[in-house]
């Protein structure tokens, strides 16, 4: 069944090709279709398509229709285009020429605009308090562990002394960088555009508040244009925001891969966190973030899809922008399962203590010690000549002295300033 249907087509490879794939992942955009239809039926009622009376059968069977969507159990026979004629299918199917009614004052295009923005939304809030989620971990995981050092390294060299508190932080601060780019997604897909209609908005006298409200929309996109080419640009931003997260998620789990490893031999997890070698009985192998890194690595690709999907083209409708659904929906699957997982997984991590006792490690001190040359008055440049001697001579000697930089904290900004920054960020 076609809402468009003229009749004469007939051609079957034709259609499995424009229509795609939509049929599986419109299942994910099926509740919020339900949603948006009551919306929209209750607006009718409001200036007289539908009686009280008819409202309500076509509200009853439209809750019948999500309640089923929501256990998993609707499906969309072949014999369907995609989730809108299934659904105004079932409505005509039960209440006959009430059902038709429904499509009053709008189009399929407002109808993924609004079903698709309604999901984006619902996913990108429960992606942030996921985020939120591995972030107090982050940080549980700072406190904990902030005073056991680690060396840093620049250009794969030994720097600098680090700490385990001071690395579970900065990537607790980076997640609310990644919080910002999710809160601008939401405000991209917190505007309503029912009742655009195709693009060009409809004769009939709609009220677009009322559906503003109805939907808890906090914006309403005004112009039925802008509402139309508003798509593309929903996707791409929501693209940027979880590909800011997956670069977070890929760099930690780079480096935890890199520091499992035993010319590092910084961290372990324990072995139902590890997988083994079919040959190799000595190994334990970190699958798990590898496999996070890649997932990762793909997500940020995806806004250049995006872009490239909607390079050069016009304003109102083009059948291109169906191709932007499925790697959004998939994107937003992906993200939230690298995160969960990277969340159960990394409350097993054990730090190794004592890690800078390693001789390779005697002259990381070295900038604490020149830094206490200039302290004590001496040209910084100077105090770097004498210790660069000193260790070209092994004379070096470490004074021992530990920075404040170095177990946990930057500056004067301390763990619970980062989470007072992340809880203001959240909270927007």
């Amino acid at each position: 069944m076609k809402l468009w249907d003229n009749k004469n087509s007939t051609n079957k490879k034709l259609d499995s090709f424009t229509i795609g794939k939509d049929t599986y992942y419109d299942l994910f955009l099926a509740e919020y279709d339900c949603l948006a239809s009551i919306a929209h039926a209750k607006m009718l009622q409001k200036i007289g398509v539908f009686t009280k009376n008819e409202l309500n059968k076509v509200v009853n069977e439209l809750e019948k229709i999500k309640i089923k969507s929501a256990k998993r159990e609707l499906l969309i026979e072949d014999d369907f285009e995609d989730i809108h004629s299934k659904i105004e299918y079932e409505l005509t199917n039960k209440l006959g020429d009430l059902g038709k009614k429904i499509h009053t004052g709008r189009s399929r295009n407002d109808q993924i605009l609004v079903a698709l923005q309604l999901y984006l939304k619902k996913e990108l809030n429960d992606i942030k308090l996921l985020t939120k989620k591995f972030f107090d971990l982050l940080i549980v995981l700072a406190k904990r562990n902030k005073n056991y050092l680690m060396p840093g390294y620049t250009h794969f060299q030994i720097a600098m002394p680090s700490s385990f508190g001071l690395w579970f932080s900065a990537y607790a601060e980076s997640l609310i960088d990644d919080i910002e780019f999710l809160n601008l997604a939401k405000f991209f897909v917190n505007q309503n555009p029912l009742g655009s209609a195709a693009g060009f908005g409809t004769s009939f006298d709609i009220d677009r508040i009322k559906t503003t409200k109805e939907l808890k929309f906090d914006y309403l996109k005004y112009n039925s244009m802008a509402a139309q080419i508003s798509r593309g640009k929903v996707e791409l931003t929501t693209s940027n925001a979880i590909a800011s997260l997956a670069n977070t998620l890929s760099k930690f789990a780079m480096d935890i891969c890199l520091y499992m490893g035993k010319e590092y031999d910084f961290i372990s997890f324990p072995n139902d966190i590890t997988t083994g070698s079919s040959i190799m009985p000595h190994k334990k192998n970190p699958d798990v973030f590898e496999l996070i890194r890649g997932k990762c690595n793909i997500l940020k690709s995806l806004p250049t899809q995006m872009t490239m999907l909607t390079a050069n083209l016009p304003s109102g409708y083009h059948r291109e922008m169906q191709l932007a659904k499925g790697p959004i929906i998939e994107a937003v699957l992906e993200i939230k399962q690298c995160i969960i997982i990277f969340t159960e997984s990394l409350k097993n991590i054990k730090v190794k203590k004592n890690i800078l006792k390693d001789p390779k490690y005697k002259n990381i001190f070295s900038v604490d010690s020149l830094n206490e040359y200039a302290k004590d008055g001496m040209p910084f440049r100077d105090a770097y000549l004498k210790i660069k001697e000193e260790i070209k001579s092994k004379k070096y000697k470490p004074s021992g002295k530990i920075s404040h930089t170095h177990i946990g904290s930057i500056g004067n900004l301390s763990l619970n300033e980062i989470n007072d920054k992340m809880l203001r960020i959240f909270n927007k």
